[in-house]
Protein backbone atom coordinates (compact mmCIF):
# COMPACT_ATOMS: atom_id res chain seq x y z
CA UNK A 1 0.00 0.00 0.00
CA UNK A 2 1.21 3.50 -0.85
CA UNK A 3 2.57 5.50 2.07
CA UNK A 4 -0.16 8.15 1.94
CA UNK A 5 1.52 10.67 4.20
CA UNK A 6 4.67 10.67 2.12
CA UNK A 7 2.76 10.94 -1.12
CA UNK A 8 0.55 13.81 0.03
CA UNK A 9 3.61 15.88 0.84
CA UNK A 10 5.14 15.20 -2.57
CA UNK A 11 2.10 15.58 -4.80
CA UNK A 12 2.31 19.31 -5.51
CA UNK A 13 5.94 19.21 -6.56
CA UNK A 14 5.33 16.04 -8.57
CA UNK A 15 2.70 17.71 -10.75
CA UNK A 16 5.26 19.84 -12.58
CA UNK A 17 7.61 16.90 -12.82
CA UNK A 18 5.07 14.63 -14.48
CA UNK A 19 4.66 17.10 -17.30
CA UNK A 20 7.96 15.64 -18.45
CA UNK A 21 7.36 12.00 -17.48
CA UNK A 22 4.15 10.16 -16.75
CA UNK A 23 4.97 6.55 -16.02
CA UNK A 24 7.57 4.10 -14.77
CA UNK A 25 7.97 0.61 -16.26
CA UNK A 26 9.46 -1.57 -13.53
CA UNK A 27 10.72 -5.08 -14.24
CA UNK A 28 9.84 -7.47 -11.41
CA UNK A 29 12.29 -10.33 -11.75
CA UNK A 30 10.96 -12.63 -9.04
CA UNK A 31 7.35 -12.00 -10.03
CA UNK A 32 7.96 -12.44 -13.79
CA UNK A 33 6.04 -9.24 -14.48
CA UNK A 34 6.30 -5.60 -15.50
CA UNK A 35 4.62 -3.00 -13.26
CA UNK A 36 3.36 0.17 -14.92
CA UNK A 37 3.29 3.01 -12.39
CA UNK A 38 1.31 6.22 -12.86
CA UNK A 39 3.60 8.82 -11.35
CA UNK A 40 0.89 11.48 -11.04
CA UNK A 41 -1.28 9.35 -8.77
CA UNK A 42 1.51 7.33 -7.21
CA UNK A 43 0.01 3.93 -7.96
CA UNK A 44 0.81 0.87 -10.02
CA UNK A 45 -1.96 0.74 -12.62
CA UNK A 46 -1.00 -2.40 -14.52
CA UNK A 47 0.99 -5.58 -13.97
CA UNK A 48 1.92 -7.26 -17.24
CA UNK A 49 2.94 -10.91 -17.35
CA UNK A 50 6.35 -11.25 -18.97
CA UNK A 51 8.09 -14.45 -17.88
CA UNK A 52 11.75 -15.36 -18.14
CA UNK A 53 12.71 -13.38 -15.01
CA UNK A 54 12.77 -9.88 -16.57
CA UNK A 55 15.61 -7.66 -15.39
CA UNK A 56 16.89 -5.08 -17.88
CA UNK A 57 14.71 -2.32 -19.27
CA UNK A 58 15.07 0.46 -21.83
CA UNK A 59 12.57 2.85 -23.36
CA UNK A 60 12.28 3.79 -27.02
CA UNK A 61 13.27 7.43 -27.54
CA UNK A 62 9.65 8.44 -28.16
CA UNK A 63 8.40 6.38 -25.21
CA UNK A 64 6.24 4.20 -27.43
CA UNK A 65 7.83 0.90 -26.45
CA UNK A 66 9.59 -0.62 -23.47
CA UNK A 67 12.34 -3.14 -24.23
CA UNK A 68 13.02 -5.79 -21.60
CA UNK A 69 15.58 -8.54 -21.16
CA UNK A 70 14.47 -11.88 -19.76
CA UNK A 71 17.71 -13.73 -18.86
CA UNK A 72 16.10 -17.03 -17.95
CA UNK A 73 14.26 -17.40 -21.26
CA UNK A 74 17.10 -15.72 -23.19
CA UNK A 75 14.76 -13.18 -24.75
CA UNK A 76 14.31 -9.57 -25.74
CA UNK A 77 10.69 -8.70 -24.91
CA UNK A 78 8.95 -5.75 -26.58
CA UNK A 79 6.06 -4.06 -24.75
CA UNK A 80 3.73 -1.52 -26.34
CA UNK A 81 3.80 1.18 -23.67
CA UNK A 82 0.51 2.76 -24.67
CA UNK A 83 -1.45 -0.48 -24.96
CA UNK A 84 0.42 -1.96 -21.98
CA UNK A 85 0.92 -5.37 -23.49
CA UNK A 86 3.68 -7.61 -24.79
CA UNK A 87 3.69 -7.40 -28.59
CA UNK A 88 6.73 -9.52 -29.46
CA UNK A 89 9.58 -11.51 -28.00
CA UNK A 90 12.78 -12.77 -29.58
CA UNK A 91 15.62 -15.06 -28.62
CA UNK A 92 18.85 -13.09 -28.15
CA UNK A 93 22.11 -14.65 -26.95
CA UNK A 94 22.68 -16.86 -23.94
CA UNK A 95 22.18 -14.47 -21.04
CA UNK A 96 20.73 -11.07 -22.01
CA UNK A 97 20.91 -8.61 -19.12
CA UNK A 98 21.73 -4.93 -19.64
CA UNK A 99 19.92 -3.08 -22.42
CA UNK A 100 19.88 0.40 -23.95
CA UNK A 101 18.17 2.03 -26.92
CA UNK A 102 19.95 4.19 -29.48
CA UNK A 103 18.58 7.76 -29.31
CA UNK A 104 17.79 8.01 -33.02
CA UNK A 105 18.35 4.99 -35.28
CA UNK A 106 16.01 2.41 -33.73
CA UNK A 107 18.62 -0.13 -32.65
CA UNK A 108 18.59 -1.75 -29.23
CA UNK A 109 21.83 -2.89 -27.60
CA UNK A 110 21.79 -6.00 -25.41
CA UNK A 111 24.66 -7.13 -23.17
CA UNK A 112 25.04 -10.90 -22.96
CA UNK A 113 26.37 -12.02 -19.59
CA UNK A 114 27.42 -15.51 -20.73
CA UNK A 115 28.53 -14.88 -24.33
CA UNK A 116 30.59 -11.80 -23.30
CA UNK A 117 29.18 -9.84 -26.23
CA UNK A 118 27.10 -6.79 -27.02
CA UNK A 119 24.37 -7.40 -29.58
CA UNK A 120 22.78 -4.74 -31.78
CA UNK A 121 19.18 -5.79 -32.39
CA UNK A 122 16.37 -4.50 -34.59
CA UNK A 123 13.45 -4.62 -32.11
CA UNK A 124 10.87 -4.70 -34.91
CA UNK A 125 12.10 -7.99 -36.34
CA UNK A 126 14.25 -9.36 -33.53
CA UNK A 127 17.14 -9.72 -35.95
CA UNK A 128 20.64 -9.40 -34.53
CA UNK A 129 22.25 -6.84 -36.83
CA UNK A 130 25.76 -7.17 -35.44
CA UNK A 131 27.69 -8.12 -32.34
CA UNK A 132 30.99 -7.22 -30.73
CA UNK A 133 33.14 -9.01 -28.17
CA UNK A 134 33.49 -7.05 -24.93
CA UNK A 135 34.88 -7.92 -21.51
CA UNK A 136 33.76 -10.74 -19.25
CA UNK A 137 30.12 -10.79 -18.11
CA UNK A 138 28.89 -7.42 -19.40
CA UNK A 139 26.01 -6.08 -17.32
CA UNK A 140 25.06 -2.41 -17.68
CA UNK A 141 24.86 -0.65 -21.05
CA UNK A 142 24.74 3.08 -21.77
CA UNK A 143 24.66 5.12 -24.99
CA UNK A 144 25.89 8.70 -25.23
CA UNK A 145 23.19 11.28 -25.99
CA UNK A 146 24.61 11.93 -29.45
CA UNK A 147 24.40 8.22 -30.26
CA UNK A 148 28.09 8.01 -31.14
CA UNK A 149 29.36 5.71 -28.38
CA UNK A 150 28.21 2.75 -26.34
CA UNK A 151 29.65 1.70 -22.99
CA UNK A 152 29.33 -1.66 -21.25
CA UNK A 153 30.22 -2.43 -17.65
CA UNK A 154 32.16 -5.70 -17.88
CA UNK A 155 31.70 -7.09 -14.39
CA UNK A 156 34.16 -9.96 -14.29
CA UNK A 157 36.90 -8.08 -16.17
CA UNK A 158 36.77 -5.05 -13.88
CA UNK A 159 36.58 -2.78 -16.89
CA UNK A 160 34.35 -0.73 -19.16
CA UNK A 161 34.29 -1.26 -22.92
CA UNK A 162 33.99 1.80 -25.17
CA UNK A 163 32.34 0.90 -28.48
CA UNK A 164 31.86 2.92 -31.66
CA UNK A 165 28.09 2.86 -32.27
CA UNK A 166 28.37 3.32 -36.04
CA UNK A 167 30.76 0.43 -36.67
CA UNK A 168 30.11 -1.59 -33.51
CA UNK A 169 33.85 -1.90 -32.96
CA UNK A 170 35.36 -1.99 -29.50
CA UNK A 171 37.61 1.04 -29.40
CA UNK A 172 39.13 0.62 -25.95
CA UNK A 173 38.75 -0.84 -22.48
CA UNK A 174 39.07 1.16 -19.29
CA UNK A 175 40.04 -0.40 -15.95
CA UNK A 176 37.63 0.54 -13.14
CA UNK A 177 36.81 -0.74 -9.64
CA UNK A 178 35.96 -4.30 -8.73
CA UNK A 179 32.90 -5.88 -10.35
CA UNK A 180 31.31 -2.90 -12.15
CA UNK A 181 27.60 -3.46 -12.72
CA UNK A 182 25.63 -0.35 -13.67
CA UNK A 183 27.08 2.30 -15.99
CA UNK A 184 25.64 5.78 -16.53
CA UNK A 185 26.77 8.53 -18.92
CA UNK A 186 26.14 12.24 -18.39
CA UNK A 187 24.10 14.26 -20.90
CA UNK A 188 27.22 15.80 -22.41
CA UNK A 189 28.87 12.45 -23.08
CA UNK A 190 31.83 13.70 -21.08
CA UNK A 191 31.86 11.41 -18.07
CA UNK A 192 30.65 7.94 -17.21
CA UNK A 193 30.04 6.45 -13.77
CA UNK A 194 30.21 2.77 -12.80
CA UNK A 195 28.80 1.23 -9.64
CA UNK A 196 31.42 -1.28 -8.49
CA UNK A 197 29.76 -4.05 -6.52
CA UNK A 198 32.84 -5.64 -4.93
CA UNK A 199 34.88 -2.53 -4.08
CA UNK A 200 31.94 -0.49 -2.71
CA UNK A 201 32.73 2.53 -4.83
CA UNK A 202 31.95 4.45 -8.01
CA UNK A 203 34.53 4.97 -10.74
CA UNK A 204 34.36 8.30 -12.57
CA UNK A 205 35.54 8.00 -16.18
CA UNK A 206 36.69 10.74 -18.53
CA UNK A 207 35.36 9.23 -21.76
CA UNK A 208 37.52 11.24 -24.17
CA UNK A 209 40.68 10.50 -22.21
CA UNK A 210 39.70 6.88 -21.68
CA UNK A 211 40.66 6.79 -18.02
CA UNK A 212 39.33 6.94 -14.47
CA UNK A 213 39.65 10.43 -13.02
CA UNK A 214 38.07 9.85 -9.63
CA UNK A 215 36.64 7.34 -7.19
CA UNK A 216 33.80 7.80 -4.70
CA UNK A 217 33.39 5.50 -1.70
CA UNK A 218 29.72 4.58 -1.24
CA UNK A 219 27.63 2.02 0.65
CA UNK A 220 27.77 -1.77 0.47
CA UNK A 221 27.26 -3.42 -2.90
CA UNK A 222 26.48 -0.43 -5.15
CA UNK A 223 24.31 -1.37 -8.12
CA UNK A 224 23.60 1.64 -10.35
CA UNK A 225 23.99 5.41 -10.60
CA UNK A 226 21.61 8.24 -11.55
CA UNK A 227 22.58 11.86 -12.19
CA UNK A 228 20.48 14.89 -11.27
CA UNK A 229 21.07 18.47 -10.17
CA UNK A 230 24.84 18.26 -10.22
CA UNK A 231 24.84 15.16 -8.02
CA UNK A 232 25.20 11.42 -8.36
CA UNK A 233 22.73 9.04 -6.67
CA UNK A 234 23.95 5.48 -6.04
CA UNK A 235 21.85 2.50 -4.93
CA UNK A 236 23.64 0.58 -2.16
CA UNK A 237 22.02 -2.86 -2.19
CA UNK A 238 23.28 -4.29 1.11
CA UNK A 239 23.02 -1.01 3.01
CA UNK A 240 19.43 -0.18 1.96
CA UNK A 241 20.57 3.34 1.16
CA UNK A 242 21.19 5.75 -1.68
CA UNK A 243 24.52 7.57 -1.47
CA UNK A 244 24.48 11.12 -2.86
CA UNK A 245 27.70 12.78 -4.04
CA UNK A 246 28.69 16.05 -5.68
CA UNK A 247 29.69 15.57 -9.32
CA UNK A 248 32.38 18.25 -9.22
CA UNK A 249 34.08 17.63 -5.88
CA UNK A 250 33.10 13.93 -5.64
CA UNK A 251 32.38 14.51 -1.96
CA UNK A 252 29.53 12.52 -0.40
CA UNK A 253 26.66 14.87 0.43
CA UNK A 254 24.21 12.55 2.16
CA UNK A 255 23.21 8.93 2.65
CA UNK A 256 19.46 8.38 2.30
CA UNK A 257 17.63 5.42 3.83
CA UNK A 258 15.37 3.64 1.33
CA UNK A 259 13.65 0.26 1.10
CA UNK A 260 15.56 -2.99 1.38
CA UNK A 261 17.91 -3.95 -1.45
CA UNK A 262 17.70 -0.93 -3.78
CA UNK A 263 18.73 -1.70 -7.34
CA UNK A 264 17.55 0.19 -10.43
CA UNK A 265 17.57 3.98 -10.29
CA UNK A 266 16.77 6.72 -12.79
CA UNK A 267 16.49 10.50 -12.66
CA UNK A 268 13.51 12.38 -13.99
CA UNK A 269 14.64 14.53 -16.96
CA UNK A 270 13.61 17.69 -15.08
CA UNK A 271 16.09 16.83 -12.33
CA UNK A 272 13.46 17.21 -9.60
CA UNK A 273 13.41 13.57 -8.53
CA UNK A 274 15.07 10.20 -8.81
CA UNK A 275 13.16 6.93 -8.64
CA UNK A 276 14.54 3.80 -6.97
CA UNK A 277 13.37 0.19 -7.29
CA UNK A 278 13.80 -1.71 -4.02
CA UNK A 279 14.01 -5.46 -4.56
CA UNK A 280 13.18 -6.76 -1.08
CA UNK A 281 10.70 -4.02 -0.20
CA UNK A 282 8.78 -4.44 -3.49
CA UNK A 283 8.55 -0.68 -3.87
CA UNK A 284 9.37 2.12 -6.26
CA UNK A 285 10.53 5.09 -4.18
CA UNK A 286 10.77 8.75 -5.09
CA UNK A 287 13.61 10.92 -3.79
CA UNK A 288 13.19 14.69 -3.99
CA UNK A 289 16.50 16.05 -5.26
CA UNK A 290 16.06 19.40 -3.50
CA UNK A 291 15.39 18.02 -0.02
CA UNK A 292 17.16 14.66 -0.47
CA UNK A 293 14.25 12.95 1.25
CA UNK A 294 12.09 10.01 0.22
CA UNK A 295 8.70 11.55 -0.60
CA UNK A 296 6.78 8.55 -1.94
CA UNK A 297 6.76 4.77 -1.75
CA UNK A 298 4.70 2.86 -4.28
CA UNK A 299 3.98 -0.85 -4.22
CA UNK A 300 5.02 -2.74 -7.35
CA UNK A 301 5.47 -6.44 -8.18
CA UNK A 302 7.71 -9.02 -6.55
CA UNK A 303 11.46 -8.43 -6.81
CA UNK A 304 11.60 -5.12 -8.71
CA UNK A 305 14.88 -4.66 -10.49
CA UNK A 306 14.32 -1.93 -13.12
CA UNK A 307 17.88 -2.23 -14.40
CA UNK A 308 18.23 0.51 -17.02
CA UNK A 309 16.02 3.38 -18.15
CA UNK A 310 12.44 2.81 -17.07
CA UNK A 311 10.78 6.25 -17.10
CA UNK A 312 8.69 7.69 -19.94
Amino acid sequence: MLAVGLWAGAFASAVAETQAIREAFVTNQTGDTLSVVDLATGAAVEEIKVGGKPAGVAMAPDGGFAYLTSPESKELVVVDAGQRKVVSRFKVGEGPLGIAAHPSDGRVFVADWYAHKLFAVDPRTGKVIASVDVGQSPSGVAVTADGASILTADRDSNEVSLIDAATLQRMSSIAVGQRPFGVTVDDQGRRAYTANVASDDVSVIDIAAGKVVGTVKVGRRPYAVALAGGRGFVTDQYAATVTVFDLETLAVVKTIDVGEYPEGIEADPTGRAVYVACWEANTLERIDTATLEVTARIDVGDGPRAFGRFLR
